[in-house]
């Protein structure tokens, strides 16, 4: 058994599980994007509209001629921003 103990508080545990449902809800629409899912439908449209609020600072941030790149780079950076500082930031708050 380690000298150090574990400490894992719920509030470390709540951003890091909201990070990775952020990252969840984007990665989500990223691939519902590229399998061209009805727009009609009303899942699509939450989880589309989800993305878009999340991804708000950088689902336009690069002009690829392609949409899909765009798409998938522009709301990608995002699911992966949320997931390295919500991380982080939970790391951090455990340790205090």
């Amino acid at each position: 058994m380690s000298a150090y103990k574990v400490r894992s508080g719920p509030v470390a545990k709540a951003i890091a599980v909201v990070a990775d449902v952020a990252a969840l809800v984007i990665g989500l629409w990223i691939l519902m994007y590229l399998l061209d899912a009805n727009p009609g439908n009303d899942l699509v449209g939450l989880v589309r509209d989800l993305s878009r609020w999340l991804a708000g600072w950088s689902h336009d941030l690069f002009t690829f001629d392609e949409e899909w790149a765009r798409v998938v780079c522009g709301y990608g950076l995002a699911a992966v921003v949320y997931l390295f500082i919500g991380h982080l930031v939970a790391s951090r708050v455990r340790r205090l």
